[in-house]
């Protein structure tokens, strides 16, 4: 199994650089972000992608590269965070200069940015599963705090009802994964991450009812679901279906594909196209602990 390098945490006065590796950006939707990033300390830049528009990307492929690029290579810029998902980071994730990762920077950022995530963690690095500096004015103090709390290095735990009645157990593994359409987009790539003996984390937003059922399909097909310690089910959003009803919801759906594994399949944890999208490291070792209830830590 992998081991993953720990990001370095955040301390006052360090540089969060916000920029667009997919959609459009706009600077004056990220004032909020930038105010409530200051008030706790810490310095904000924008990257050239904010702002810029190439049809619905935030540049060309070529600018939102070279913005990543500079991110990367400046040595005073200790995190990186997608300003927005949507779609098109897939577009610069084969074209990063890995040895531009070696400083190991804090990129964050979910969605779309699953791509990158896998990058990391395909290259033993740890990365943070949090919202999207854009979306900050939606997001509940506590869902703030708790981001700040992981940037900085501190340990934490959610708690969850066992409403499924899972069988009493501990499960300690790297957690890994992101949105479930992004993730399958990645099968048989250098980014689909390593998940054999891992946790991982599932979301999805947007789709149709049997479009769950072929990405969970194509996961059980490829063997990604044979050797998990657990699989983590976060928001299955605005999930629509068709007038002939597909028959199923998306956690029956989860459920079917996963039954006959000796392994816990935990539903509606916080986080994902969710507003109580809470933050999570990537490539951490996390322990679930099933009993009455369940305690994810990591």
């Amino acid at each position: 199994m992998p081991e993953y390098r720990s990001f370095t945490p955040l301390q006052q006065g360090d540089h969060i650089c916000i920029l667009c590796t997919a959609r459009i950006g706009s600077s004056e939707k990220l004032q909020p972000a930038i105010a409530w990033l200051e008030n706790l300390g810490y310095h904000v830049s924008l990257g050239n992608t904010v702002d810029k528009q190439h049809h619905q990307y935030g540049g060309t492929t070529e600018e939102r590269l070279a913005d990543f690029h500079k991110a990367l290579e400046n040595p005073s810029i200790n995190a990186i965070w997608i300003a927005r998902g949507g779609y098109g980071s897939i577009k610069i994730v084969d074209l990063v200069d890995l040895n531009l990762m070696k400083g190991n920077k804090l990129l964050m950022g979910y969605s779309d940015v699953t791509n990158i995530h896998g990058l990391w963690q395909r290259h033993g690095l740890q990365s943070l599963h949090c919202f999207m500096p854009q979306e900050l004015p939606e997001k509940s103090v506590e869902v703030r705090e708790q981001w700040n709390q992981l940037v900085t290095g501190k340990g934490h735990s959610l708690k969850l009802e066992n409403v499924d009645r899972l069988k009493q157990q501990v499960v300690t593994a790297p957690l890994v994964g992101g949105n479930l359409s992004v993730l399958v987009s990645m099968l048989g790539s250098a980014t689909f991450p390593d998940v054999d003996g891992h946790i991982l984390f599932i979301e999805d937003l947007d789709e149709y009812l049997y479009h769950i059922d072929r990405l969970m399909t194509t996961l059980r097909r490829s063997r990604k679901l044979d050797h998990l310690k657990a699989l983590l089910v976060g928001g299955m959003t605005d999930l629509r279906d068709h007038e002939i009803p597909f028959g199923k919801t998306a956690k029956e759906i989860i459920i079917e594909h996963t039954e006959g594994f000796d392994y816990p399949v935990i539903f509606d944890f916080p986080a994902g196209h969710v507003t109580d999208n809470y933050s999570f490291a990537l490539g951490r070792k996390t322990t679930i602990t099933i009993s009455d209830s369940i305690s994810i830590t990591q």
